[in-house]
């Protein structure tokens, strides 16, 4: 679903900052573009979020749309999912969107604009068999 938002985002001539754990995979998957940043982030790690938008804001000056979009999924029944996978998927799904968040605000504070778009998953709303992280 990222890729198809940047995408449409370029197309519609907006400079976009990809992110992803790894860079070079976010630029193949999106294409090369003038408007275009790919950065390392991994959103369980608070200081990859400030880098991030550290790139953003010296690359194009500003930033105007956040859009929270990582996610990870592991299936099975409760008792054979690890804690650590449980764990992962926390971090990556909860604590992910308010590290990145938590970067980003204080840049559209100071540009007294921006939009935080926080995309999540159904699974928070219904449960699937096979889904209990």
């Amino acid at each position: 679903m990222g890729v198809d938002i940047a995408k449409a985002a370029l197309a519609a001539g907006h400079a976009v900052v990809a992110t992803g754990r790894d860079p070079e995979r976010v630029s193949t998957a999106i294409g090369a573009h003038d408007d275009l940043l790919a950065v390392k982030l991994d959103v369980t790690d608070p200081a990859d979020a400030q880098a991030a938008v550290q790139a953003a804001v010296e690359r194009f000056g500003r930033i105007d749309v956040l859009v929270n979009n990582a996610g990870n999924f592991y299936a099975g029944f409760f008792e054979e999912i690890r804690p650590q996978d449980f764990r992962a998927q926390v971090e990556t799904t909860l604590y992910g969107p308010m590290n990145v968040t938590r970067a980003v605000l204080p840049v559209m504070r100071a540009q007294r604009s921006g939009l935080v778009v926080a995309i999540s998953s159904t699974a928070g709303i219904v449960g699937q068999e096979f889904c209990t992280a």
